[in-house]
């Protein structure tokens, strides 16, 4: 099972600090089981690893096997939670070059429907036109500007290649399930759905079918990737002790560090494939705690690439960030660094070694110096990059996030803020419904 340590925080915390959160912590954590505290209708993500039933994993499997045996590409249309999970899942699954290989065991996943760039849309459009493709298109109401232009886009390229009994067949829809655009056209259309539970967000459905869809399309294992989540719900349980508890031991670490000064948390990776686990978990804690001119500022950087560029910033910047470490305890190939006989490089000292113990001497070096330079350091352990180990971090991450808003005093489960630029955007395109706001923007233009 994955690991925190916050033994690198302590010199800037006290322990007696952290510990003196743990009765804030039990009332978060009572407030999430009981559903007492505000945004107490999007708790379904709570318990929903263990409500999981094996009839549900099995639907998702059978559709994702139609979609694997009839599409060479799949396209995910989404923005935010609805694509973020499961990309963070793929991407840290996934051979990385599998995609440019021309013997392949799955479909490969693209995105779209997370933002409007015209050159992205069209290159997408022209990439798909030799693919036999399906799409699942993911969204609650149908009506998300950026993922309804995509999917406008991809259902009439589907229909005009594949013909229109084909695209029935290769697009799926998860969505609500009563009502809005995209039910709408589901229903009127046969396509195969599933439900995005009312009673949870976005940012917590990578393990609905939101997320589970596609990473089973990719070819992993959803069984083990929810048995990993089941394990950490049950870690991290109401009635495991503050001291057992890793998602409630980070909370309080977090919190007091925030209260310390340390307003900005860098989500740090020595392994590529995390990236989108730090861009999943970036929108996990930024929507949850960014309210009311509160919440710590969530950024991320992979190492050692990013040591080139922020690890000077990081070193001698300004001392208000900390830094969470995701280390990989073991990894899943072996490479040993062969010995040159010229040693122009420099490199010989290094002969015979995995490229990984190299690897993790950069990460214990780099966590030293940060120390030292004034950066507390959490570091998580995760045992492998496998299914299990990733449904523990992503269950791990959203706990803590609950318990981490309820904490600092916000409603971890709304995002009132995100609407904003919806309203100025629909304005300026004339969106029928609003005139009155368009006038007044382009007075103010």
């Amino acid at each position: 099972m994955i690991s925190l340590n916050i033994e690198k925080t302590l010199q800037f915390v006290s322990k007696e600090t952290i510990n003196g959160f743990e009765p804030k912590v039990k009332d978060a954590l009572e407030k999430l089981e009981y559903g007492s505290g505000k945004g107490n209708d999007f708790l379904g993500w709570l318990h929903l690893p263990s409500s999981i039933t094996q009839e549900d994993l099995n639907d998702i499997k059978n559709t994702a096997q139609v979609l694997r045996d009839n599409c060479e590409v799949v396209v995910v249309a989404g923005i935010g939670g609805s694509y973020l999970g499961a990309r963070a899942v793929i991407e840290a699954l996934s051979n990385s070059f599998t995609w440019l290989q021309d013997k392949k065991t799955a479909p490969v996943i693209i995105y779209a429907g997370h933002n409007i760039s015209e050159d992205y849309l069209f290159e997408m459009t022209e990439f798909l036109k030799d693919k036999k493709f399906g799409v699942i298109n993911i969204s609650k109401s149908g009506t998300t500007t950026e993922t309804a232009l995509a999917f406008r886009l991809l259902k009439k390229q589907c229909e005009d290649q594949r013909g229109k009994e084909m695209a029935q067949k290769v697009i799926v829809a998860i969505t609500d399930a009563t009502k809005g655009a995209a039910r709408i056209t589901a229903d009127q259309e046969g396509y195969k759905s599933y439900i995005i539970p009312d009673n949870v967000g976005g940012r917590f459905s990578v393990l609905t079918p939101v997320g589970l869809l596609p990473i089973a399309i990719a070819g992993f294992d959803i069984d083990k990737l929810i048995a990993g989540a089941v394990a950490m719900e049950k870690a991290c349980g109401i009635n495991t002790p503050f001291e057992e508890n890793p998602a409630a031991i980070y909370a309080a670490t977090r919190n007091a560090l925030y209260e310390s000064g340390k307003k900005i948390e860098i989500l740090v990776n020595f392994c590529p494939k995390l990236h989108y686990v730090n861009e999943w978990w970036k929108q996990l804690y930024g929507e949850s705690e960014g309210k009311e001119h509160k919440g710590i500022f969530p950024a991320a950087v992979d190492f050692s690439t990013d040591l080139h560029s922020m690890g000077q910033w990081i070193q001698e910047g300004e001392r208000t960030i900390f830094e969470t470490v995701i280390s990989v305890d073991k990894v899943n190939h072996e490479l040993k660094v062969p010995s040159d006989e010229a040693n122009l490089d420099g490199l010989n000292y290094l002969a015979g070694k995995r490229v990984d113990e190299v690897n993790k001497m950069a990460e214990l070096g780099t966590q030293l110096a940060h120390v030292d330079g004034g950066v507390p350091n959490i570091r998580i352990v995760i045992p492998s990059l496998n299914e299990q180990s990733i449904g523990e971090l992503l269950y791990f991450f959203e706990i803590g996030c609950g318990i981490s808003g309820y904490v600092l005093g916000v409603n971890p489960f709304d995002q009132p803020g995100v609407e904003a630029y919806k309203k100025n955007m629909f304005a300026l395109l004339n969106k029928p419904g609003y005139e009155e706001d368009s006038k007044a923007i382009q007075a103010r233009l």
